[in-house]
């Protein structure tokens, strides 16, 4: 699945989209940073990640970023001798936005932030639309507007692939009875602890790219000796095996850091490989454990 990516200098290999379009396999996850305090953090992270070799940026409109991003783009990509084109753009669809018109807007809205004028990839960002409970049916409405909205939105050539994020298999399979054009991508939490199996085979199965957001589990697994025992074997952090994992199932990953030094050490992930026993190992470990959102009750 995973292809080398040639049109820029990135290390990072690259996977196809159903939507013919090229996808980086890892990006820089934004969830959570903003500057602040005079400190322009954003920018000094995106500095080190296109330093480094990323060029998949991913933020969403309920991070209150990405005007910090487009700015910082603006200057740091022609810094690195890059354009637009050498970049990989997504952005998402808050829950109180969801509906035709206002995920419409919504859209339109984070591509005037991002100062780009288009996304690569726009995402549902929960199943459930804000202020309703997660077992009101009228949530299947509200997405099913607001995936019509995104299919307009591709039409129109504002954004190059359209995809979910905390979809489950229910949601999927339902998108299949109004859904013109499936999802490129689907964005959910995934580390050893919650292995989605049953998700990710249908997400093959459907020709669904699937990217991992918390691939640490917030932090927490990166001190389980297992992980720490299987990266001494290979001279590499327990993030680092943890993200190989992900990468070794064609799992896309969005590795979420501000140090520089972090941020350079993901990019060492792709100069080694699991062995297949270390594989069956980390794929044993499912606790079905989810450390952020569980989209499961979401009707």
């Amino acid at each position: 699945m995973a292809d080398n990516l040639t049109l820029s200098s990135s290390p990072v290999p690259s996977i196809v989209l159903n939507s013919g379009h090229k996808m980086p396999i890892m990006g820089l996850g934004t969830w959570q940073m903003v500057s602040k305090d005079g400190e322009d953090i954003v920018f000094k992270a995106l500095d080190s990640a296109l330093k480094s070799g990323y060029r998949m940026f991913d933020t969403a409109s309920a991070y209150k970023n990405e005007e910090d991003i487009g700015k910082s783009l603006k200057i740091l990509l022609p810094k690195y001798g890059l354009k637009r084109s050498d970049i990989f753009i997504t952005s998402k669809l808050a829950p109180y936005d969801q509906g035709l018109d206002t995920a419409y807007s919504a859209c339109l809205r984070s591509i005037e932030n991002i100062g780009y004028e288009y996304l690569d990839l726009y995402l549902i960002h929960w199943p459930g639309a804000a202020q309703l409970k997660r077992e009101d049916p009228v949530n299947l409405t509200r997405r099913k507007e607001s995936w019509k909205a995104l299919e307009k939105l591709l039409r129109e050539g504002r954004v190059k692939s359209i995809g979910v994020s905390n979809y489950t298999v229910k949601h999927l399979e339902e998108m299949k009875t109004y859904s013109t054009v499936l999802p490129a991508v689907n964005q959910v939490e995934y580390h050893p602890y919650l292995n989605q199996k049953t998700l990710l085979k249908y997400c093959k199965d459907n020709n669904i790219a699937m990217q991992a957001y918390s691939s640490l589990g917030i932090g927490k697994l990166v001190h389980d000796s297992v992980f720490v025992d299987i990266g001494k074997k290979y001279g590499k952090t327990s993030a680092q095996v943890l993200y190989r994992w992900a990468i070794e199932h064609d799992v896309a990953i969005l590795p979420k850091s501000t140090n520089s030094s972090h941020i350079e050490q993901n990019m060492e992930i792709f100069a080694f490989t699991l062995s297949p026993e270390d594989m069956i190992t980390l794929d044993n470990m499912d606790k079905n454990t989810h450390f952020c959102w569980n989209p499961n009750e979401v009707a």
